[in-house]
């Protein structure tokens, strides 16, 4: 008998995969050039420091907080961080995604063969343990934005849509993994679709951080690294 899903995975992992690749590329090339075309005012007066420097330096110093932060917002920062290395680690280093990604590149076929190295592929414990984690800090934050009266008023559709984005992903992928409910068929083409669903908002919502924060930190490192003084 015939896994009345099976059609779905496969328009997922096809059509659908496709096109919510030309989404996402075609929307992040519309908003980097849409960055880069504002530009900036020229500033006449003499550098006193290294714009450069100084904005390269921002691009990795911002990743660290300020000293006393995590302190007075220990949800805030602790679960960021632990979102976005979970994340991290899922998504590049388990297994069935560097395949994906080595059939969209072809890593395999124009890598040079001496320059060529394995990328690598981490085991199922760490995977799941990461992916956990991660899920487990999105309901910290998410729960920390309700129940802060100045976050929760704050706080937009865009926060809620993109917390919800996030989320899908990871728990369809764990659920799928472990085969915990459902049916297997169909629990990986609901992770596959909620993964499409994220690459198509993604250019549109305040996802888009995840590339554009590498402009703004160098934008505002190099004017201050222009005056002279750290950013």
């Amino acid at each position: 008998m015939n896994n009345p899903y099976f059609d779905l995975l496969m328009w997922a992992r096809g059509p659908g995969f496709d096109i919510a690749l030309i989404i996402f590329a075609a929307g992040m090339v519309i908003r980097v050039v849409e960055i880069l075309v504002l530009g900036r005012k020229s500033d006449k007066a003499p550098a006193k420091g290294s714009p450069v420097g100084q904005g390269i330096r921002t691009v990795f110093s911002r990743s660290i907080p300020r000293k006393g932060l995590i302190n007075y917002a220990p949800v805030t920062y602790l679960g960021g961080y632990i979102f976005h290395l979970g994340f991290f680690i899922a998504l590049f280093f388990f297994g069935p995604h560097l395949s994906l990604f080595d059939s969209i590149f072809g890593f395999s076929h124009w890598w040079p063969e001496a320059l060529s190295f394995q990328w690598p592929s981490f085991g199922r414990v760490i995977i799941e343990s990461a992916t956990a984690l991660a899920i487990l800090a999105l309901i910290a934050l998410m729960y920390s934005r309700l129940t802060d009266p100045v976050r929760r008023a704050i706080s937009t559709f865009d926060d809620y849509l993109v917390w919800l984005l996030c989320v899908l992903p990871l728990a369809s992928g764990y659920v799928a993994v472990n085969k915990l409910f459902g049916d297997p068929t169909l629990m990986l083409a609901l992770h596959i679709l909620s993964v499409e669903l994220l690459m198509i908002a993604f250019p549109f919502t305040k996802l888009t951080h995840a590339v554009t924060f590498v402009l703004s930190r160098y934008y505002n490192g190099a004017i201050q690294g222009r005056k002279g003084a750290e950013s």
